[in-house]
């Protein structure tokens, strides 16, 4: 039974989307033991009706990008909240929200603060911008009295960075922020079926696919040049990207293709991302930072084998050489010739795409990470 001390708790969370497609069934289960409260960058005042969430929500602007006035206000406001309600436990994610969150939970003298790292964006800087964003995790982690990493290598690197004591941060299950719901992405030959004709792909056709934000942190550049190399010879190669385009890259990939633009497509949003999972051949996340990749595990539970970089975070997701081909993190050749070796090999793909789906169902469900977080609040003192 949850403690006494927990009895009522507080979500910080700077993103409605967070919430949408991480947090909710987390939220939904501790709801049932808790009673909780969401604090969260929202103009919908329904958002928790209209979501199905069971708990109080309360507006507030955590803006993502630096803004001392308005991050000043937000601190302000959070440590009013936070005395106000009494919260036995403050838990944050995503870097603002933890920063501001952890802050005035320490001001308000909240007991358990928590946090959860799901990358660090400091990780791709140099110079002035990386030890600012860097000394601000280091804040938000000496605010917090627990932390916790959405994956083991991320954990090895806040800690060998110097963000915080081994102690403190820890993994819960097998990592990952929320799991994959392995009833929602599984393999689909009626999903499989009408992607690939909206796409004009025939039996033979592969599909390398790419879903998120379209922005250079994401390699998303790096895999246009990739497989623009390999098109003129393998005509049966198609590469599709799945998500908005957040740094103006579309026109800049589309003429990398040269006179492969036919074997390029785009989706600008889709709420059925399991949809396009299923139909692919391939998932690839060449990405130069990554907290855990979630959408890694959601192309592994449709069965699809993944090609990602060799960083912390999808080196957790992909076993290399069993559910996917990790390459070094920005070297185009070699991100070329895993390509390859998956178009051109079916077999390959076949067993590969089989071992990541029994290891996502296995390790990665939703119910598993639910479960876990649960324990962890239990085991709190």
């Amino acid at each position: 039974m949850p403690l006494q001390k927990l009895e009522r708790i507080c979500l910080v969370v700077a993103s409605e989307m967070t919430v949408k497609a991480f947090l909710k069934p987390h939220i939904i289960a501790l709801a049932q033991r808790y009673e909780v409260t969401l604090v969260l960058h929202t103009k919908q005042p329904d958002f928790s009706e209209c979501n199905e969430l069971p708990v109080t929500v309360i507006p507030l602007a955590i803006e993502r990008a630096i803004n001392p006035i308005s991050d000043i206000r937000a601190l302000y406001r959070l440590v009013q909240v936070f005395r106000q309600h009494h919260f036995g436990l403050v838990h944050s994610v995503t870097p603002k929200a933890g920063l501001l969150a952890m802050t005035a939970a320490k001001l308000a003298g909240i007991n358990f603060r928590i946090h959860t790292f799901t990358g660090q964006v400091w990780a791709t800087h140099r110079g002035f911008f990386r030890m600012l964003l860097k000394n601000m995790d280091r804040v938000l982690a000496a605010s917090a009295t627990h932390l916790l990493a959405d994956s083991r290598s991320q954990r090895e690197f806040l800690i060998a960075q110097g963000v915080t004591r081994v102690d403190k941060v820890s993994v819960l299950a097998d990592g990952s922020i929320s799991g994959v719901d392995v009833d929602r992405f599984k393999p689909d030959q009626s999903a499989r079926d009408r992607i690939r004709q909206q796409l004009a792909l025939g039996d033979d056709d592969v599909l390398l696919l790419f879903l998120g934000r379209l922005n250079r942190d994401k390699g998303v550049l790096d895999l246009a040049r990739a497989a623009a190399g390999l098109m003129p010879s393998m005509p049966q190669l198609h590469l599709l990207f799945v998500g908005p385009d957040e740094g103006g890259l579309q026109s800049e990939i589309q003429q990398l293709m040269g006179q492969s633009a036919d074997q390029l497509h785009f989706v600008d949003y889709t709420e059925h991302p399991e949809d396009y999972f299923a139909a692919a051949d391939i998932f690839c996340l060449p990405s130069y930072r990554e907290g855990f990749g979630s959408v890694i595990i959601e192309a592994a539970a449709c069965g699809v084998p993944a090609i990602g970089s060799d960083i912390y975070g999808i080196s957790d997701a992909i076993r290399g050489g069993e559910t996917g081909l990790l390459f070094p993190a920005g070297d185009i050749t070699a991100l070329r010739e895993a390509i390859a070796q998956m178009v051109q090999d079916s077999e390959v793909r076949k067993r590969m795409g089989q071992a990541a789906l029994q290891r996502a169902q296995k390790e990665f469900s939703t119910k598993r990470l639910v479960q876990a977080w649960l324990e962890y609040y239990d085991g709190l003192q």
